[in-house]
């Protein structure tokens, strides 16, 4: 039978899951989540993987969305989501209805896939603009002009999961990137900077990073009465 040129077929390493017995063991307790990772999962969404332990949970980056669409500068209509991974939380802040465009970078083409796919399950993949590469490289080269208008958002690979192991993240040894590389690299873009972090980040290598005068805001994401994450607000933006 020839396949319906109509329905998207994955790459190989992609996948959607269907029954627990398909899922690999080391992922499972994620499996048990997935409606709080995506809550039209069953819809068809996809996932590498690796993308599990990345994705942010749909509750948080809704909030999150909101917080950015609410607080962010008037002049400022333009969202840039560094590590889009597999498109959690582009596709809230498309949802948010805020940005004039959302522009999505992921480096890993399989994951980039993920994303694009679950963007049009929740009905905004025409509000998203898709780079696949190194973030600091496509920010400079594709989307330096613009700077005035933008915000940008990261997300970034925090190590794997053994962060949990830490009662203090150190955000000086996160890798690949460290919180001082990070906010170099993208305070050249824009001074209006969001992190999402581990919540047991290092508070004060964040405010170290804060100039005299300047205003930062720490908030903690909590679901079913647990901080899952924390952000971190760097610039102007009108948090209370």
């Amino acid at each position: 039978m020839a396949r319906d040129p109509t329905v998207e077929v994955p790459p190989e390493e992609v996948h959607h899951y269907n029954d627990i017995g398909e899922v690999p063991w080391d992922i499972q307790n994620y499996w048990a989540q997935r409606y709080k990772i995506f809550s039209k999962y069953d819809e068809g969404v996809w996932l590498t993987d690796d993308a599990w332990f990345g994705v942010t949970p749909e509750p948080v980056a809704n909030k999150i969305a909101e917080h950015m669409a609410q607080s962010a500068p008037a002049g400022r209509s333009i969202l840039v989501d560094a590590f889009a991974g597999a498109g959690g939380n582009s596709i809230a802040f498309a949802l948010s209805g805020r940005w004039k465009r959302v522009y999505a970078i992921e480096k890993n083409p399989a994951v980039l896939q993920c994303a694009k796919h679950n963007a049009k399950i929740y009905g905004v993949a025409d509000k998203i603009t898709w780079f696949q590469g190194d973030c600091f490289e496509i920010i400079k080269t594709h989307l330096k002009d613009l700077a005035p208008y933008s915000v940008l958002f990261a997300s970034p690979p925090w190590g794997g999961p053994g962060y949990r192991s830490d009662t203090v993240f150190n955000l000086s040894t996160m890798e690949p990137y460290s919180l001082a590389t990070l906010y170099k690299e993208y305070s050249i873009f824009t001074e209006h900077i969001v992190l999402y972090l581990p919540r047991t980040s290092d508070v004060k290598q964040m405010a170290k990073l804060v100039k005299d005068g300047q205003k930062s805001v720490v908030m903690h994401y909590c679901m079913e009465g647990a901080s899952k994450a924390l952000c971190v607000y760097y610039g102007g933006f009108n948090l209370e």
